[in-house]
């Protein structure tokens, strides 16, 4: 006698992938929820460590900010030191740029860090190396990379990106021109 193994069913296939499927979204949620509170906490601490690094102050008291520069996402009021603002710069190479920029009560930039980035090894991401930084210091008006009749050396390979940057710096200084 021979048995004929029955095949499952094309309804028995569906329900075992529904309940797989429903198990691995009802594991990923739960992951996502345990973990939420530290990735907002490790968010926070770098942003405050950029944020000390542009604009050295005691406390940064949020700005609220009515301008019509879309990029800038916060600004900060830096004590009488001046403003710390939050761009994201578009027309990087991979997206956007996340950026604190410091602004002294002079219109005079203090500083550049890049908080968030998702550029290309070895080529955009040496943005957030201080060799590109540094050149922002100390700057203030309108800024263009070299290629664009400006001062800022682009970087080799990444001037999408170095324009970027270039951007987000230009919005936080007339950001700060309209704050005073």
């Amino acid at each position: 006698m021979t048995e004929t193994k029955k095949e499952p069913g094309m309804a028995q296939l569906v329900i075992v992938l529904l309940v797989i499927s429903a198990v691995v979204a009802l594991l990923l949620g739960i992951v996502n929820m345990i973990t939420e509170p530290a990735i907002r906490a490790n968010e926070k601490a770098k942003n405050d460590a950029a944020m000390a690094a542009v604009l050295p102050a005691d406390s940064y008291t949020p700005v609220e900010y009515t301008g019509s520069d879309t990029t800038i996402n916060a600004v900060y009021q830096a004590g009488d030191a001046g403003y710390v603002f939050q761009v994201s710069p578009s027309g990087s190479f991979s997206g956007t740029l996340t950026i604190m920029v410091g602004v002294d009560s002079a219109g005079t930039v203090t500083g550049v860090e890049i908080v968030k980035t998702a550029e290309t090894s070895g080529l955009g991401a040496n943005a957030s190396k201080p060799a590109f930084r540094d050149q922002f210091v100390g700057q203030s008006g309108t800024l263009a990379v070299a290629k664009d009749g400006g001062s800022i050396d682009a970087l080799t390979g990444a001037t999408i990106t170095s324009r970027a940057v270039t951007s987000g710096v230009n919005s936080a200084l007339a950001a700060a021109a309209e704050l005073g």
